[in-house]
This record gives C-alpha cells, structure tokens and sequence, in this order.
C-alpha cells in the first residue's frame, strides 16, 4: 500500500516554511493504519524483540500498536514532569535550545530488547535520546522504526550504529 498518498501536507505549520507531514490522515485509514503497524511488527516478529518503547506523543499511536502485535509490552518515553514514578531523563539538542525525555527507572529490565517506535523522524536527537534510555536502563536497542523519516534533515547521522527502519521516506521538503 502506498502509505505516502495517505499523508497529508500542511504548509506553514508549525510556523511560516514548514511543510508538517500530518499522519492523521493515515491513522484514520483503516487499512492504512494497519498497513503501517503491520509493515514494522512484520519486520521485527522474528527478532527476539521483549518490549517496544512509544516516544511522546505520536509514537504511542503506533508504539503501543506494534508492541500489541509483537504480543510484548509497551514503555512509554515521555514529556518531563509526565510519568508518575522514579524516571531517568535524557536530554537533547533542538535547534534552539534543549528538550528531555524521561522513562520510568523500572521500564526496562536489564538485556531486554527493546524496539524503539516513533512516526517520524527529523534530526534524530528524540530518538537518540530514548536510545540512550533504553541503555543506561540495561536494555539493548534492537532496532528504531518510524513511519516518516524527513532524510534532508539527516536525522539518521545522529543513530548511527543502529538498525533504523522507516516506511516512507521524503528526500526533500
């Protein structure tokens, strides 16, 4: 299925420049939105994965989709000041500033693999930063998998040395 007709354009969103590619439109087509969940859970049925990690917000969309699929539990990577227990924290580079994510301390059990979901992806300092959760946790990346990835942005510089799968790729804006 051709997911790419399913996402929409929005231009000047957030601000005045940007073409935001909205995945809304792909989550309210039934077989579109099962078509991309089925897509990453096929890739990784056979890889030993125990437990997908979801990044804040609409990674839990697909996340916890593709976790219920692989029949493993779900872990969500959040907003700060978000999760109600202990958490560890990473923090990244934006282009103006930083920004964190947070996990509980107990998300991850020591050797899991872990499969990182998120629908998009764009310099990579989210999905790094969750990466590096996951390790200071005690778990192994096995892979990270998104539905978009915005390659002129050249988010997969930033997560190098692991297995990065993307179902629909933008090689410019």
């Amino acid at each position: 299925m051709d997911l790419r007709r399913l996402i929409r354009d929005v231009p000047d969103f957030p601000k005045t420049g940007i073409v935001f590619k909205d995945i809304t439109t792909l989550t309210g087509d039934p077989e579109g939105f099962r078509a991309a969940v089925d897509a990453i859970a096929d890739r990784y049925a056979d890889a030993g994965i125990d437990c997908v990690v979801g990044i804040e917000a609409r990674g839990f969309i697909f996340g916890s989709a593709v976790a219920y699929r692989l029949g493993v539990g779900f872990v969500p990577a959040r907003k700060p000041g978000k999760l109600p227990s202990k958490t560890v924290r990473a923090e990244y580079e934006l282009e103006y500033g930083t920004d964190a994510i947070e996990m509980h301390e107990d998300g991850i059990e020591p050797g899991q693999r872990v499969l990182i979901v998120d629908d998009l992806l764009a310099t990579g300092g989210t999905a790094a930063a969750a990466a590096k959760l996951v390790k200071e946790l005690g778990g192994d990346v096995a892979a990270i998998a998104f539905v978009v990835d915005l390659a002129f942005l050249r988010g997969r510089d930033k997560l190098t040395g692991h297995d990065v799968f993307c179902l629909v790729e933008y090689e410019s804006e």
